[in-house]
């Protein structure tokens, strides 16, 4: 039998059925005014997991899955004017309608390609407004709810037992995590929205007792999980972060509606990083399943990825993770045609497979531990089971695996021409007409298949996927792959390094200029292609042919800009460090003055724009002067590569280079150096394209993520400011 962590009872718990034999499953769905990224679809892999378990251990599962196709009610804010599924809707010319089904068909289909089962009831949000209503209704009588002006709001000083799912008990915490200013209508801020009156023009809207308006965000759930289950159901999934507030306010509807509890078991799945922060739009470090099949990719792979690692534990996505996922992947579908090409059914070992079996199930009924599942299936590959009973006991495997092995083709079976060619390569080889024998692999690969040499024999087989997938130059997919050279001997005085995310007429204006005002200066410098497309990947490569010191490193994806420039940083030689923004150019020589700056052992970081604060709420420019700063803009940032050892790398959370570089200062004013800017560097500031390309929103919502990131840890350290130590 399955046992899940409850985070209600917040233990490990044997799963019971309310009714014999049939578990009813509640998991939240995507809310569709855009694609669901793969972060998102994790969680719904996780609901899968556990519904194929429990069907494999001879149970039926009904499974609801909401659609929420009335906008995302999350933060306060989104409660005032269009919600995103209108706003998305404008913008593409579409009705919400529209624009609704086509994401939902979107996410069918995605959910579909990763092998994810179809629910039994797909309910929409917009198609149970009236059972929203009536528990609105109902909570209005029980004196759990209050109207005013037209809205309707959950009054959480009514329900004792709100938090107890989150564990945010004390009002203060719960007051902590209204994460924007409060409705002056609510009676405490901590109280959620049950209906909103909708404003004038609004399209999508519903009649109510309180006038025409819409549903909070969290009545969703509880109206459609009470809908399909009725007072009491068995299981509800959904991510970490529906913990609060969503689950906690659907837990506080619906029992204050039923008087009871209503669900038996919460689970949750934690979050998918990327560059080791949560994968969100917002984040800019999210993919879709479209971007793997656009990269070539098998989606199932991603599907074997998410295995590897427990449902409750994070898991950071790279490319080079995914790959390498695909690889194993591809080799259990090749041993599983293998064993089905050589398998008699009488060679069947029906104790042993049984064996095998049982130990697998105690693993993945061990709160869903597949990575430990697939390590039984890879000993089961390398075990002296008959290969007819490998094959079966797998196929068994694979209805909770959801990997399809059943339907992978025989790439075993190419035609006699291939074979010919094979036997005759194998020929030339036997001769040790090795050339000959190498044109003949050449040839074969470049028409789709592969050979492997055994002791001996051969094979020869189709290729896979990603076989045949074409690799332009070694990429990167995270800066821990970048072998660090921070401890090793200085090549160089100087190493310059550059991220370009677009704009390589800048991005190459700025080395040039460099590369020109340099004179025989011991340098290299280093561009970090981030993520840019072919066209300026090739552009790098040509000029990389033609500057001596440059060296592009490329990656498979936008790195977040702390881990962008870390990467830089771990592959300089040089036994100075300049970080250089590409809308710089040089008009002069200034890497040797950068030099003689940091000849003084107290300064830590040297470069051209400096910043002061007197409360670290508002840092301004130095004034066109030069001297000591509070911190460097990262327009020019130079610094001893030996100090790193102590000062430490990047923080990498900073996906965004806005006020990273004033992070960056803080790390080493707080190991004791002192910051210096010299505003008479031959520099010129041409256009940041990185910032004027970006809507004033979209500025706003990714400076103030970084400064709340800056301001958590540097905020009651006003003793590194200049203004302290004068």
């Amino acid at each position: 039998m399955l046992n899940l962590y409850n985070t209600l009872t917040r233990k490990k718990e044997l799963l019971k059925p309310r009714v014999a034999s049939v578990f009813n499953m509640y998991t939240c769905g995507p809310t569709v005014y855009r694609d669901a990224h793969i972060g998102n679809l994790r969680s719904y892999l996780m609901a899968d997991w556990i519904r194929r378990v429990l069907i494999a251990s001879g149970f039926d599962v009904i499974h609801v899955k909401n659609i929420t196709d009335v906008g995302h009610m999350r933060q306060e804010v989104l409660e005032q004017g269009e919600d995103k599924v209108i706003a998305a809707a404008l913008a593409e010319g579409k009705t919400p309608a529209e624009i609704a089904e086509f994401y939902t068909n979107r996410f069918l289909a995605d959910e579909s390609t990763l092998n994810i089962l179809p629910v039994d009831h797909l309910p929409r949000a917009t198609d149970h407004v009236p059972e929203m209503v009536a528990i609105t209704e109902r909570l209005l009588e029980g004196n759990l709810a209050y109207e005013v002006d037209g809205n309707v709001y959950f009054s959480v000083a009514g329900f004792p037992d709100y938090g107890k799912l989150s564990g945010n008990i004390h009002e203060s915490q719960l007051q902590e995590a209204v994460r924007v200013e409060a409705d002056p209508r609510k009676r405490d801020p901590r109280d959620f929205t049950l209906w909103k009156i909708a404003e004038p023009g609004r399209t999508l809207k519903w009649p109510s007792p309180w006038g025409d308006g819409f549903p909070g965000w969290h009545i969703e759930c509880s109206a459609m999980s009470m809908k399909y289950f009725g007072k009491k159901f068995d299981i509800h999934t959904g991510g970490v972060d529906n913990i609060f507030p969503h689950h906690e306010g659907e837990i506080a509807q619906s029992e204050g509606v039923t008087g009871d509890s209503v669900v038996s078991y919460w689970t949750h799945g934690q979050h998918l990083l990327a560059d080791g922060v949560k994968m969100a739009k917002s984040s800019g470090n999210a993919f879709i399943v479209a971007d793997l099949e656009e990269r070539g990719i098998d989606p199932l792979a991603f599907r074997y990825l998410c295995m590897t690692a427990r449902y409750s534990t994070r898991l950071n996505f790279t490319f080079s993770s995914l790959k390498a996922a695909e690889n194993a992947l591809n080799k259990l579908r090749r041993l599983y045609v293998i064993w089905g090409r050589d398998s008699q059914d009488s060679n069947r070992d029906r104790d042993s497979e049984n064996s095998w079996w049982t130990r697998f199930m105690a693993v993945v009924n061990n709160d869903l531990n597949l990575p430990v599942g697939l390590d039984v299936i890879w000993r089961l590959t390398e075990s002296e089971l008959p290969n007819v009973s490998k094959r079966v006991v797998l196929t068994r495997m694979d209805e909770i695996l959801g990997l399809s092995l059943k339907e992978t083709p025989d790439m075993f079976d190419v035609p006699e021409s291939v074979n010919f060619l094979a036997q005759k390569r194998d020929s030339h080889r036997k001769n040790k007409e090795f050339s000959l024998a190498d044109l003949l692999r050449e040839k074969m690969g470049i028409e789709g298949y592969s050979i492997e040499d055994g002791t001996r024999t051969f094979s020869v087989r189709l290729k896979n996927r990603s076989e045949l997938r074409e690799e332009k130059w070694p990429a990167i997919s995270s800066s821990s792959e970048i072998p660090s050279a921070l401890e090793s001997p200085s090549d160089f005085e100087y190493s310059v390094g550059i991220v370009a995310n677009g704009y390589p007429d800048d991005a190459e204006r700025c080395l040039r200029s460099i590369d020109k005002y340099s004179g025989t200066l011991s340098k290299e410098m280093l561009v970090l292609d981030n993520g840019n497309d072919e066209g300026v990947g090739r552009r790098f490569e040509r000029l990389q042919a033609e500057i001596d010191s440059l060296t592009v490193i490329h990656t498979d994806h936008t790195l977040g800009d702390g881990a962008a420039k870390n990467s830089l940083l771990k592959s300089a030689k040089g036994k100075v460090f300049i970080l250089i923004d590409p809308s710089v150019e040089a008009i002069g020589p200034f890497l040797s003055e950068l030099g003689k700056i940091l000849l003084d052992p107290k300064i830590g970081i040297a470069g051209y724009a400096g910043l002061r604060t007197e409360t670290m709420l508002h840092f301004h420019e130095g004034d066109g002067e030069s001297g000591y700063m509070d911190a460097m803009q990262g327009y020019c940032l130079a610094f001893r590569r030996e100090d790193i050892a102590n000062v430490g790398l990047m923080r990498e959370s900073f996906r965004f280079y806005r006020n990273l570089d004033i992070d960056f200062s803080f790390q080493f004013k707080n190991v004791g150096f002192r910051i210096y800017a010299d505003n008479s560097l031959p520099l010129i500031l041409h256009e940041h394209r990185g910032w004027t390309s970006l809507s004033e929103q979209e500025r706003d919502e990714l400076s103030r993520k970084n400064y709340g990131r800056f301001l958590k840890k540097w905020r009651e350290k006003t003793d590194l400011l200049i203004k302290s130590a004068d």
